[in-house]
């Protein structure tokens, strides 16, 4: 995989594509000494991704969320996922998953957490495509089971994100064909295009 650019390079990308961010705090806290190859991530507290989703670019076409998630930023981290109580944060180690294709969220997260992996979330996923794009590819996507919906009852809602391409067919819309998709996949099935994002740990980025 090709490595990612350095943290202040993505602060600035961040900063160009519009993401409502304190730019000049995000400056000073990319100046900090860290990791190479690790992914600037924002809080969702801070950019829902909702509002990050349409910033997604594919040979020109933005990202969309899919109709019948509307309730996207109300998907959080799952059990034994902890990000960061920082506006900012970065992730090592970044993997889109491609050996679990064809695998269901259920059976791959047992297989991530066994091999001392975290599953991206929704949010991260996101981020990850706004700084590489090309992780996007034909028959090559993923989806982020870091993120679920707690139901009323506090049982999980029985989707999980995920995003790959749209091929412009129902309520997507033809001017959406070739465009990032964010929608969902059901818990217990099995894609043949949608591998399983995941990451070897996650960083607190503070000013050095």
């Amino acid at each position: 995989m090709t490595p990612l650019p350095d943290v202040r390079t993505q602060a600035d990308r961040l900063i160009d594509l519009g993401v409502e961010i304190d730019a000049d705090r995000l400056r000073v806290l990319a100046q900090a000494t860290t990791p190479d190859d690790t992914l600037l991530v924002p809080h969702p507290q801070l950019v829902p991704p909702s509002s990050l989703a349409p910033l997604i670019s594919r040979d020109g076409k933005p990202g969309f969320v899919v109709v019948d998630m509307t309730d996207l930023d109300e998907f959080g981290p799952i059990d034994g996922i902890d990000v960061p109580d920082a506006p900012f944060y970065l992730l090592s180690g970044l993997d889109r998953g491609d050996n679990m294709v064809n695998w269901s969220p259920d059976e791959a997260l047992p297989s991530i957490v066994d091999a001392g992996r975290t599953p991206l979330t929704i949010n991260e996923g996101i981020a990850w495509l706004l700084q590489q794009p090309d992780q996007l590819e034909t028959n090559h996507c993923f989806m982020t089971i870091g993120s679920r919906m707690r139901k009323p009852n506090g049982r999980l809602d029985s989707r999980t994100p995920a995003i790959w391409i749209s091929r412009g067919t129902g309520r997507d819309g033809k001017a959406n064909n070739g465009a990032p998709k964010v929608g969902w996949c059901w818990a217990g099935n099995r894609h043949t295009w949608l591998g399983f994002a995941s990451a070897a740990e996650r960083l607190a980025l503070s000013p050095g």
